[in-house]
């Protein structure tokens, strides 16, 4: 990366950072996508760790999360995207154009910046969860319950969105089975009533995940539960685990000098994508703690680069 100035950086190389790229592209902007290697997760993001996606529009027989992004990545070069494989160290926004410093060392300055670095579920740090991950260990309910249609699952949490997850999994699965680590949920009180009244749903109370049980073939075949109050661990037989215990946004970066929510999710200037510093802006699940979906986050992403585009005519750069 040579230190250079260009009309827009998108940080990030998930479907906000890449319909962005594609979008900026299509306006001469010669946009320069700097698409991380560990930060959030592997390049691509999130969608790189799902295997099959059937909800994205254009695609009636499915297409692979790994196969989107590609596609969506060559669509963006077509148009003059150029691409730097590297994690981002430090963001400087005190002037314009914006500095950028890699783990290179090198920089390159941006008269427009977009934020499209994501967001990474929570998980639990246990045994068998990064290999059994895509393979029956899930983050997202609207994503893959589908592929658990008559099965039995298991959902970590205690939340509005464990329970959010798992009355929506009873559309597919045969039994939702909710783990929580207390003896009471921190849901609001209609999410709880609409879990509660559900028939397919049930509760394990004051348990943990301590380990997940399957191998690469056959995927998740089961959990190791470990009681808080005894400390017994017992294995119960499942199909499939969905984690609900919350998401981190990726903005170590920039929450000490953008507005930030309660969550630490980047706060825009609805409808736009214009973050608290002007000519920066923000895309997908790295704002967006709602949706969380790759089609919102690609419709964040064109918004995002049509804000860039105007930014930069209303300020002659």
């Amino acid at each position: 990366m040579t230190a250079t100035t260009r009309n827009v950086v998108i940080i990030g190389s998930g479907p906000a950072g890449l319909t962005a790229a594609t979008y900026a592209a299509r306006a001469n902007l010669e946009p320069l996508v700097i698409e991380g290697v560990t930060a959030g997760g592997p390049t691509g993001g999130q969608l790189t760790l799902t295997t099959e996606v059937e909800n994205y529009p254009g695609f009636p027989e499915g297409i692979m999360g790994q196969d989107l992004i590609t596609g969506m990545r060559e669509q963006a070069e077509r148009f003059g995207t150029t691409y730097v494989t590297d994690d981002v160290t430090e963001i400087d926004l005190s002037s314009r154009p914006f500095r950028i410093t890699s783990t290179s060392g090198d920089d390159v300055h941006a008269n427009t910046l977009i934020l499209a670095t994501g967001a990474k579920p929570r998980r639990l740090d246990v045994p068998g969860e990064d290999r059994l991950w895509g393979q029956g260990v899930s983050a997202c309910a609207t994503c893959d319950g589908f592929f658990f249609r008559d099965k039995e699952v298991v959902v970590v949490g205690g939340g509005d969105s464990a329970m959010e997850e798992a009355t929506f999994l009873t559309k597919f699965a045969s039994k939702v089975t909710v783990i929580h680590r207390r003896e009471e949920l921190r849901a609001s009180a209609i999410m709880q009533e609409r879990a509660f009244k559900n028939d397919k749903v049930e509760f394990i109370w004051n348990a943990t995940v301590a380990e997940v049980l399957g191998d690469d073939t056959g995927g998740v075949t089961g959990v190791v539960l470990a009681d808080m109050v005894t400390g017994d661990t017992t294995e119960f037989d499942t199909d499939g685990l969905f984690l609900a215990i919350g998401h981190i946004p990726n903005t170590d970066l920039v929450a000490d000098v953008l507005e930030t929510d309660d969550d630490g999710y980047l706060v825009v200037e609805q409808p736009t994508t214009q973050t608290a510093v002007p000519g920066v802006f923000a895309a997908g699940d790295v704002s967006d703690h709602v949706y969380r979906q790759a089609v919102t986050a690609a419709g964040m992403g064109c918004k995002a680069a049509i804000d860039a585009e105007r930014f930069l005519a209303a300020n002659d750069a």
